[in-house]
């Protein structure tokens, strides 16, 4: 065991020999609940598919979520409740091959939440760590193994992983949801929900032991985004007190609901051709796109592929959103929190391979096509060559250009507010299989952050995974516990600054640098203000 497992361990015998009696059932909004204690250890209790709003279904489609609906007696919460209703990933792809998405029931019904926590009420209300999973905003749940909050919780906080609606159910706008919505707002429910959550978090964490006054919100991709996204959204104020993104931040253009879109439709006109996918003619009612089923919404989400595009992300509504995220933070208008903010080394091969270019003209075409002015620029950076380079350059720059660049310009805008911002840039190779393929790939720290291994559909687990682990999940609680990753035993890890733009390497061996892919991110710095900010 390593010296920061013997010292977390230490800590929770100590923590455990001077709390109160926290057993028996807990009331919460809606009644009174029981878990289970967690198979491996029992002192700590899992409470699993704790509502957290009501059933977002009829007449609620499409609205902000409503008060829990109470129940009688004391409700089990031992299993997960249902997920959210998703499509699923093809099995021979990345994520199906992994088999780490969920399993549950889907239903309509899924505004739960989870909770792990000790088994006994601390002496002092521990930090609050709420997890907002990724998919994409269109998969995905908090009942993922990957996100198992027992370790964490062994560290010294309270872990809660949240449900919220997903693609048409979660970011549909349409004309007439707007003009029934007393704020003229339709398309940002998803985001609502994660308010709702953190909302049920201020109200009810205290009875788990944990301490409303010390929140941390942390996701990774579609979930990072989310993250910013609450930074950025007026609603969310008070509700947490620090945040993690890892591999995603909504910093590009935000669409405005009756407003076309970089050559698309508007986001409003988007929810009308998919309502009329949805029932069938052009006149669609609300009363008839809410009576469909949850599996026709699926199959017209299904059927528009690509069309789709109107449907998911948040809006500028005038309500959730007054403007776009990028604006809010230059504006150093965002909820003045510490971030931790990070991207991997590999992030392209499980998001972009299937649009390698086939060959070196195919490249040649996709790079002018893409970056017209700038292409000699880039192929100085990412050159042509054969099939390998190709790979390589290409999978690079896409995962570069997505994340490191956002993530980076993230931290970059902290400089608005008084908080500090923490980079990280993770390139150890979990040993999946085709590990030399995938590398330090997309989603693949997950598992390191939540000191879960045995969840990371591994091939083994070295050493050297465990040591990291061990780090990153020290990392992450230090930071949850006092807004600074920094602790003792750790490599010091220097807050992000204009200048000399620290950043901490995670690996094996971690080392602190500055100055993350210096060349590439200057790059897309001046290829996305020279397209009139359209980052």
């Amino acid at each position: 065991m390593s010296v920061g497992r013997l010292l977390v361990a230490a800590t929770w015998i100590a923590t455990l020999a001077f709390a109160g009696c926290g057993g028996g059932p807990i009331e919460v909004d809606g009644g009174l609940i029981e878990g289970a204690p967690d198979p491996g250890d029992p002192t700590i209790v899992a409470y699993k598919g704790i509502p957290f709003a009501a059933p977002p279904v009829g007449d609620l489609r499409w609205k902000p979520p409503q008060s829990v609906v109470p129940w009688e007696g004391v409700r089990s919460t031992a299993n997960y409740g249902s997920v959210c209703p998703q499509l699923p990933y093809a099995e021979d792809s990345f994520w199906g091959r992994l088999k780490q998405w969920p399993s549950s029931e889907m239903s309509e019904d899924c505004l739960n939440l989870n909770v792990w926590a000790p088994a006994e009420l601390p002496a002092e209300q521990l930090p609050v760590m709420m997890w907002i999973h990724g998919g994409g905003l269109t998969r995905g749940s908090g009942a993922r193994a990957n996100y198992d909050g027992a370790a964490l919780v062994r560290r010294g906080v309270v872990l809660v992983t949240i449900n919220y609606r997903l693609a048409a159910f979660g970011f549909l706008a349409h004309p007439e949801l707007t003009a029934e919505s007393e704020h003229g707002s339709s398309g940002n429910y998803g985001i609502l929900d994660q308010i709702a959550a953190l909302e049920w978090v201020q109200r009810n964490i205290a009875a788990f032991g944990g301490d409303p006054e010390n929140v941390t919100i942390f996701g990774e991709s579609a979930g990072s985004s989310s993250v910013s996204y609450l930074m950025a959204t007026p609603l969310a104020e008070g509700l947490f007190h620090r945040a993690i993104g890892q591999s995603g931040g909504a910093f590009r253009p935000m669409p405005r609901l009756d407003e076309e879109f970089r050559g698309r439709p508007a986001p409003e006109a988007a929810g009308v051709a998919f309502a009329s996918e949805l029932v069938g003619g052009e006149d669609v009612s609300l009363a008839a796109m809410r009576a469909a089923s949850a599996q026709d919404l699926l199959d017209a989400y299904s059927r528009l592929g690509g069309r789709a595009y109107g449907i998911g992300g948040g809006k500028v509504d005038g309500w959730v959103f007054p403007e776009d995220v990028y604006t809010t933070f230059s504006e150093g208008r965002q909820h003045d929190v510490p971030v931790l903010l990070g991207s991997n080394a590999d992030e392209g091969p499980p998001l972009y391979q299937r649009w390698v270019p086939k060959d070196s003209a195919a490249y040649d075409e996709f790079v002018k096509s893409t970056y017209g002015d700038f292409a000699d620029e880039f192929l100085e950076l990412w050159p042509n060559g054969d099939a390998e380079v190709i790979w390589n350059s290409y999978l690079k720059s896409r995962g570069q250009g997505s994340f490191a660049w956002t993530m980076t310009t993230w931290a970059r805008l902290m400089e608005t507010v008084s908080s500090k911002a923490w980079l990280y840039h993770f390139t150890h190779v979990p040993p999946i299989p085709d590990a030399e393929v995938y590398g330090a790939y997309h989603a693949g720290e997950i598992v390191y952050a939540f000191d879960n291994l045995r969840f990371g559909s591994f091939t083994e687990v070295r050493e050297t995974d465990e040591r990291l682990a061990d780090l990153m999940s020290s990392y992450w609680v230090n930071f949850a516990r006092t807004g600074d990753p920094n602790g003792e035993g750790l490599p010091a890890w220097q807050a992000y600054e204009w200048g000399d733009e620290a950043y901490m390497e995670l690996a094996a061996e971690p080392k602190a640098g500055k100055h993350l892919l210096a060349a590439e991110i200057d790059f897309f710095d001046r290829f996305n203000a020279d397209r009139g900010g359209d980052r």
